[in-house]
């Protein structure tokens, strides 16, 4: 569906996830979502809140993935 967001997860992604490439694959996907590069002032609160929400979600889940047995995210 995004194909600028990339894979946050090694082996893909060589090392751990940054928050900063957390943050810039949840821009990316609430971008596509909502349609908006980015939105009209009225709507700018739900959109940061929307990509917030998406970079916690996202860093839950690589929080809690195993890959190959061994956890993504080191423990911290």
């Amino acid at each position: 569906m995004c194909r600028s967001i990339k894979t946050l997860r090694p082996p893909v992604l060589p090392g751990e996830a940054t928050p900063e490439d957390i943050h810039a694959a949840a821009l990316q996907y609430v971008r596509k979502v909502s349609g908006f590069r980015a939105p009209a002032a009225h709507n700018r609160e739900a959109f940061d809140r929307a990509v917030a929400a998406v970079a916690e979600a996202t860093a839950e889940l690589l929080g809690e993935l195993e890959v190959r047995g061994r956890s993504v995210r080191s423990a911290g």
